[in-house]
């Protein structure tokens, strides 16, 4: 975009000769006014332009293709699966990153067998003592819980209209590991409180994790820190949960929407 001047046009005789109300007029001046000064057309005219580049889908869909436009208004709200999963997903975030102020990822204080650990003791006081705790515990995990949900219908509905074929394998097979890492967010996050329910789910995992074919030890040492449950499981389960799953399953789900944006949605035939 140039600095040069391009517009000599007499935006007060143009106005003049125009039938417009006071409404309309007021409208217009105000907009010659402020783009004489702040050249606000120009950005709005290269926003618009980025916003038909962005918007531009390839294949054309089903729908602009055959008019179905009305013919298959029944699937539509199968087709908002993906977009609740995000939403889901950020209030998630949302709620956890505040939990994240209170939780204690520490297994101290367990000196027998049945004691409650620090991690607990800090749910406990999250649920007990802290102003809208247990409101805001109640909500990630509803949250957690529909992502899932939200995210395991939006795999069918996807099989079911055939839209894992060509030319959307790639954003399938993304959808398939993101449904792995959506399952794995809910198992770390299930471990990170560590009762009694969250420590024989650990067990399970590293039992999992032992019983996979030549690598199986090495996971178990990388995911779980060892073949005992301890402090070293908790605190790589913490980190994670907060530090790495975020992140990745962020960028992924970026290019997962991105890829969506530029093909377009494939409706059923």
């Amino acid at each position: 975009m140039s600095l040069k001047k391009n517009d000599e046009m007499d935006h007060n005789a143009w106005l003049k000769r125009q039938d417009l109300t006071v409404i309309e007029t007021a409208f217009l001046t105000t907009l010659i006014w402020v783009d004489k000064r702040l050249r606000i057309v120009d950005y709005l005219e290269l926003l618009e332009t980025m916003y038909y580049r962005a918007n531009l889908q390839m294949p054309k869909s089903h729908t602009e293709q055959y008019d179905l436009d009305n013919k298959f208004w029944y699937w539509y709200p199968l087709y908002s699966l993906g977009s609740l999963s995000i939403i889901a997903y950020l209030v998630a975030a949302v709620s956890g990153a505040m939990l994240g102020f209170y939780y204690s990822p520490s297994t101290a204080g367990a000196a027998a067998q049945g004691d409650p650990t620090a991690a607990y003791d800090s749910v406990v006081m999250i649920l007990q003592d802290v102003q809208f705790g247990f409101m805001l515990r109640s909500i990630h995990s509803w949250a957690a819980q529909f992502m899932v949900a939200a995210v395991f219908l939006h795999m069918l509905r996807v099989y079911f209209t055939g839209a894992y074929k060509e030319p959307r394998e790639v954003n399938w097979i993304l959808g398939v590991v993101l449904i792995g890492l959506t399952l794995f967010f809910g198992f770390s996050g299930y471990v990170l409180p560590w009762k009694q329910l969250s420590f024989w789910a650990a067990q399970i995992g590293v039992e999992m994790a032992l019983a996979t074919p030549i690598v199986g030890e090495w996971a178990a040492q990388l995911l779980f820190g060892g073949f005992t449950l301890g402090q070293a499981t908790l605190v790589r389960m913490y980190i994670l949960h907060v530090f790495v799953l975020p992140f990745v399953v962020t960028s992924l789900i970026a290019l997962h929407v991105g890829i969506v944006w530029v093909q377009g949605i494939a409706e059923p035939h």
